[in-house]
Parts: structure tokens; C-alpha cells; sequence
């Protein structure tokens, strides 16, 4: 009799240490998952990691396949006006010969020199997508620029469905280390209904930005500009200028506005980011807009040049 109540009273410890067991590791896997959906202590931006890591290995050498050129861009000369025939020249042909009764076509006027301030985006908080990890620029610049234009929304499916694609666009050219560069977004971006961006390269900042201004105003879509040596993603809507830089190339930029993905995240090198369509100053861009240098390897089209992702198409033409 007492053998067998003592069994039995194991038996019964044993079910309550199994239940135990089971309910402690429910507990935990479910404050796991919540941890990682709400990005408690920054779990969620380390499992996105972890995956991330995995699906490279997965995946294999990053693909030497052809991808979308960068395009060296020179700058032109500035445009001219024609200068007006004076009377004295108009009256008399050289020799003394009876000059042309012939009409002459009056020269097109210069337009005059005005401040610009062109920022296609008015609620930039409405289009504006925050990287949902730490390693998500391009892909929230992506889904921005979509937002933007009409193409996508916010939300946070929708950029980690953005950035699930990368296998489909990634090139060893494009990024040594596989996933995002500017070539990638620009495959990304026609992907999802915004075709015609160009990735471009430029020996000065201010032909850059005065060229990224043009083609926002032309096509009334933003533009991308690859900062921090390349690593970082800003989209740009707009910009200040003492003048139109379709028309004057010594046109002075004063500044751009940018939505910043990292916002509003601190970053240990570069500081703080601003709200989305600040106006940064050009000094501002001059400190983060700095020309391409990576690391992992060398880019024979990119390095020492500033590099943006452009709109060739206006956005009526482009659907």
C-alpha cells in the first residue's frame, strides 16, 4: 500500500513538472513571437537578420548576371541666348552689296532669373515609409517613391513583400554583397508600375542635384539619392534654387527635401535623421550625400562619383 501511494504521488509530481514544461515553453515561444512583432529589445530586427543571413546562404554567390548600366553623366554647356542683329550690322552687307530683304527670325528671350522652390509632395507623412530594420533603406525608398506616385502603400507587408523580392533583381555588379543597390531599385521600382529610372553617376554633388531637380520637375516624380558612401537611401522630392536649373546650369542649389527612411532613427555616425520633407540645407547634403565608396569591393562605374536614381519617364506617360 505505501509502494503504491508513493508511485503514485511521483506520477502525479511528473504530470505537474510536464505541465509545467509545457505551459513555460508556451509562454515563452509566445512572448518570443511578440516579441519579435513588436520589436521588444530589438528582437524583431535580430530574427529579420537571422533570416536574412540564412536566405543568403540559401541562395548562394551573389548572380554575376547583366543588370541596368550606371550612366556617367557630363555636364553640358550652358545655354546661350542669341544675340540680336544690331541696325548698323542689318543695313549695309559686307562689300556694299544691297543687304537681304529676306525676314529675319527674331532670337527667342532668355526668360529671366527667379528663385524656384519645387516640392512635388504635399503630405509627405501620407507617402512616407520608415525602414522596417535596420538594413531596409532601399527597399522603404523603394516603397516610398511607390507611395508617392500612386503605386503602393505603408504599410509594413508591404515593404517586407518589397524586400522578399531582392533575389529577382540582386547582381554582382550592382552589389558585391548581394541584395540592394541602386541598379536593383530601379528594377524594383519599373516592377512595380513605375518604369523609366536611370542610375547615374556624377564627378560634382551640384551637377547631381541640379540634374535630380530637372528630371522632379519634368516628371513630376521624386528621385533617390544614394548617401553615406553609398550605403543609405534618401528619397528626394524637391528642392530651393535661385534659379531654374533647366535653364541656368550655374544655377545654385540651395537645398533639397528629403524623406529619410532612417527616421526616426539616430544614427552612431551620422547623427539624427530629420521628418520626412524636411528641407535639407546644402550643407546638409554636402555632409551625407558623399560620393560612392563601399567597402566590400570596387565599382569601376561608381566609385569617387555621386550616384542618384532618376525619372526619365513624366509620371502621366509612365502610367
Amino acid at each position: 500500500m505505501y509502494r503504491s501511494t508513493r508511485r503514485a504521488r511521483r506520477r502525479s509530481r511528473l504530470r505537474r513538472y510536464m505541465v509545467g514544461a509545457v505551459l513555460v515553453a508556451f509562454v515563452g515561444a509566445s512572448l518570443t513571437t511578440l516579441a519579435i512583432a513588436t520589436d521588444t529589445f530589438g528582437a524583431g530586427e535580430r530574427w529579420i537578420s537571422l533570416v536574412a543571413r540564412v536566405e543568403r546562404l540559401m541562395a548562394g554567390p551573389v548572380p554575376d548576371r547583366a543588370t541596368l548600366k550606371t550612366v556617367k553623366m557630363t555636364e553640358p554647356p550652358e545655354i546661350e541666348a542669341s544675340p540680336e542683329p544690331t541696325a548698323a550690322a542689318s543695313a549695309v552687307a559686307p562689300g556694299g552689296a544691297v543687304p537681304s530683304t529676306d525676314p529675319v527670325a527674331t532670337p527667342t528671350p532668355r526668360p529671366a532669373r527667379k528663385p524656384m522652390d519645387v516640392d512635388i509632395v504635399e503630405r509627405p507623412n501620407r507617402v512616407f515609409a520608415s525602414q522596417h530594420h535596420k538594413d531596409w533603406c532601399a527597399p522603404a525608398g523603394v516603397q516610398t517613391v511607390l507611395a508617392i506616385l500612386g503605386k503602393a502603400d505603408t504599410t509594413d507587408a508591404t515593404q517586407i513583400a518589397i524586400a522578399g523580392r531582392i533575389r529577382q533583381w540582386e547582381a554582382w555588379e550592382d552589389s558585391h554583397n548581394g541584395d540592394w543597390g541602386p541598379a536593383a531599385m530601379a528594377l524594383a521600382l519599373d516592377s512595380y508600375g513605375a518604369p523609366g529610372y536611370e542610375v547615374r553617376a556624377f564627378e560634382h554633388m551640384t551637377y547631381a542635384l541640379r540634374d535630380a531637380a530637372v528630371a522632379i520637375q519634368s516628371t513630376q516624380s521624386p528621385a533617390i539619392l544614394l548617401a553615406w558612401r553609398g550605403a543609405h537611401t534618401w528619397v528626394m522630392s524637391g528642392y530651393r534654387a535661385d534659379g531654374d536649373p533647366a535653364i541656368f546650369r550655374n544655377t545654385k542649389i540651395e537645398g533639397a527635401y528629403i524623406l529619410d527612411p532612417w527616421y526616426p532613427r539616430i544614427s552612431s555616425i551620422w547623427g539624427a535623421s530629420h521628418p520626412p520633407g524636411t528641407f535639407t540645407t546644402f550643407d546638409e547634403l554636402r555632409e551625407n550625400f558623399l560620393p560612392w565608396k563601399r567597402p566590400e569591393g570596387r565599382y569601376p562605374d561608381r566609385d569617387g562619383l555621386y550616384i542618384t536614381v532618376v525619372p526619365t519617364i513624366p509620371r502621366a506617360e509612365a502610367g
